[in-house]
């Protein structure tokens, strides 16, 4: 008995760990409400983002990764158009979040 509990408390912070991300993390952040999965909006889709920072700038996932969740934390200007991108009001660690599933997109 005493093995299985002691599993069941190691197994406990795992099932308490946050989120992975994903369009609810993305909804909850407003994301939606300028991008889309597969089509643009007012701003581009996450599949044509996941796209460019993965082939367009010739970097690999991390890097991709971390520009994207610098972009989204600080904004961008002339990438995507004319239309720019605010800064984000999110936590970095969202932020990070979302940029690595933008890129597996």
């Amino acid at each position: 008995m005493k093995p299985f509990l002691a599993l069941i408390a190691l197994a406990l912070p795992l099932s308490i760990a946050p989120a992975q991300a994903s369009p609810e993390l993305a909804a909850k952040n407003k994301c939606m409400t300028c991008h889309d999965m597969e089509k643009k909006k007012m701003g581009p889709s996450f599949k044509d983002i996941s796209t460019k920072y993965k082939m367009g700038l010739g970097c690999g996932k991390e890097d991709a990764a971390a520009m994207l969740s610098e972009g989204i934390l600080k904004g961008s200007k002339g990438k995507w158009g004319k239309i720019p991108m605010p800064p984000q009001k999110i936590s970095p660690d969202d932020a990070k979040t979302l940029a690595k599933w933008i890129v597996a997109c």
